[in-house]
């Protein structure tokens, strides 16, 4: 029997013991995340990387579990495995992007050191191989870290009957409870704070638990631990790897990014909803640089070029109401789209996107860039988005087309500038209840444009976007085209009530301060091959949780880095 302050020792020992154990699945879940996060990042298949990435650390767990049984001390056992999962957690996104970024430029670095001509460097073959492998790496961490997780819950069990020195009826389910609390903790702590935080930083606050806790386990059971000294160094030698991965792991992660852009990369956000990043290309000391921008290592746009695109998208909807007093955008965070729309003197914009970090960085750049790069930037968008005629809504478009339609909104013109369906998230704003929403939105007597990503390269997903808008009870739907060089051939639909859009612009006339886009130009967007809608019929409808078009999009972005089968 135990006296009442050893119970009360007892009692102490064994909460804390509890506590921690809600920490670790915290962390636990935590890596999931991270690992997830970072796997849809550099493979550009977000979806497929979090179901996968989750699996394999779940099976990893369950390996972990068995293998368990192998350690002798439980003690000793549970110190060491702290400390791996804490070096694998804050280190490993590290060695990715590095191991990445390496297998990227070697090509090049052999070019460069052996004189092989641009047209003959190695990019195929097991060098080609070797980049495929690394970008799997996340896979092999999440397996790693999975089977190590897994040996916490055995080893804590352990170490409770040991404490108790019985056997604890109620072992399984306190543990497992704490489990569960812990990881509902850790996944708020991930979507209120860690989310937005820089991946390498945010891996190295969560390893720093990992430490924490190994560190309380020490002092707790300090008397059954042998080589408890060194392992108290080796804590605090951890605790100064960790501080060094979360002061510089930024800085590093970003000079290994680097290294995937072809130009030089003079600015990187991360936001709470996707990472920005800019690249500069030189072009010599009396010529203007070219910039691109980037969305989750997407291209968005490129200064050299966007005016075809966003001409392309604006003017046509804008040609074809009847009024353009009005006018909603969705998405279009550049403000690149706000610019064009501007040139048809409306009365009232309002845009709609999710990210604020997006829309100061384009509304107030000298706030974020460097002054040559932001008063690029400004050059770019001539101030768009700081018109006092433009009204900003920061929140899911998907929830505010409800919220307007409450208010009984409508518009002579809508614009839908969203990046391409390659995100379940962006899926439902491709979707015949986005479309329908939209369509109420309207007046009866204007037009909806909506980006509608290559009819080229994702031809399957151009077909699903124009069939979609038909079942979305818009009467006349029109598909186009035109090449913009730094995406290659592109497309864009038209959709209105009265009459075939089509037809509405064949007599048109088009702002002063264009740059591309003419009447005749517009008209002849319009014409396709002679089979080229040949399989619409076969094409489905993208319905709210169908996810048609993001599976249409995936296949045909998956085909172009030769992996379909």
């Amino acid at each position: 029997m135990f006296s009442p302050s050893a119970k009360t020792q007892l009692f102490i020992k064994d909460a804390l013991l509890i506590g921690v154990m809600a920490m670790l699945a915290g962390c636990g879940l935590v890596y999931e995340y991270l690992l997830s996060h970072y796997a849809g990042r550099v493979l550009g298949a977000f979806e497929s990387a979090v179901f996968t990435m989750i699996g394999l650390m779940i099976v990893s767990m369950g390996v972990g579990a068995f293998a368990a049984r192998s350690i002798k001390d439980p003690y000793k056992g549970f110190i060491w495995l702290e400390i791996i999962i804490a070096v694998l957690g804050s280190s490993s996104v590290l060695i990715i992007a590095a191991m990445i970024g390496w297998t990227y430029t070697l090509p090049q670095i052999l070019a460069d050191t052996f004189g092989i001509p641009p047209d003959a460097i190695p990019m195929g073959g097991w060098m080609g191989k070797l980049n495929q492998l690394s970008m799997k790496l996340p896979y092999v961490a999440g397996v790693a870290l999975g089977l190590f997780i897994g040996m916490e819950i055995p080893l804590i069990a352990r170490v409770r009957e040991r404490l108790y020195g019985e056997h604890l009826d109620h072992n399984a389910g306190t543990i497992y409870g704490a489990d569960y609390i812990g990881a509902g903790v850790g996944a708020a702590i991930w979507v209120g704070l860690l989310m937005s935080m820089e991946i390498s930083s945010a891996a190295a606050w969560t390893a720093s638990v990992n430490a924490l806790a190994g560190l309380i386990f020490l002092f707790l059971f300090w008397k059954h631990i042998k080589y408890r000294r060194i392992l108290l160094v080796l804590h605090f030698g951890l605790f100064a790897l960790i501080v060094s991965l979360g002061l510089q792991g930024k800085t590093w992660l970003q000079s290994f990014t680097d290294a995937l852009y072809k130009d030089d990369v003079v600015y990187q956000q991360q936001t709470r909803y996707q990472q920005l990043v800019f690249t500069e290309r030189k072009l010599g000391p009396e010529i203007k640089p070219v910039y691109h921008f980037y969305l989750n290592g997407r291209l968005q746009f490129s200064s050299q070029d966007e005016f075809i695109y966003h001409e392309m998208l604006v003017h046509p909807a804008m040609a074809g109401s009847a009024r353009k007093d009005n006018v909603l955008v969705i998405g279009g965070g550049d403000g690149l789209a706000v610019r064009e729309i501007l040139k048809w003197q409306p009365k009232h914009i309002t845009l709609v996107d999710l990210d604020p970090d997006l829309i100061t960085l384009f509304k107030q750049p000298e706030t974020r860039l460097p002054a040559r790069l932001a008063n690029d930037i400004n050059h770019l968008t001539q101030g768009a988005l700081a018109d006092p005629r433009v009204n900003i809504i920061f929140e899911d478009a998907f929830i505010t087309v409800d919220s307007l339609l409450k208010q009984h909104k409508t518009y002579d013109a809508i614009i839908v500038d969203l990046p391409d369906p390659n995100h379940p998230d962006l899926n439902k704003l491709y979707s015949r209840h986005f479309y329908l929403r939209l369509n109420q939105l309207l007046s009866a007597d204007g037009m909806l444009a909506i980006q509608s990503t290559s009819p080229y390269h994702a031809k399957k997903a151009f077909l699903a976007i124009g069939k979609t808008v038909k079942a979305s009870e818009f009467k006349y739907v029109s598909q186009y085209h035109q090449n913009v060089p730094s995406f290659g051939e592109w497309g864009w639909t038209l959709a209105s009530k009265l009459q075939s859009p089509q037809d509405k612009l064949k007599q048109i006339t088009m702002p002063e301060q264009t740059e591309w886009i003419t009447p005749e130009l517009l008209q002849a967007a319009f014409v396709f091959p002679h089979d080229y809608y040949q399989e619409i019929e076969q094409i489905k409808v993208n319905d709210l949780g169908s996810h048609v078009l993001y599976k249409y999009h995936y296949q045909a972005w998956r085909q172009q880095i030769g992996t379909a089968f």
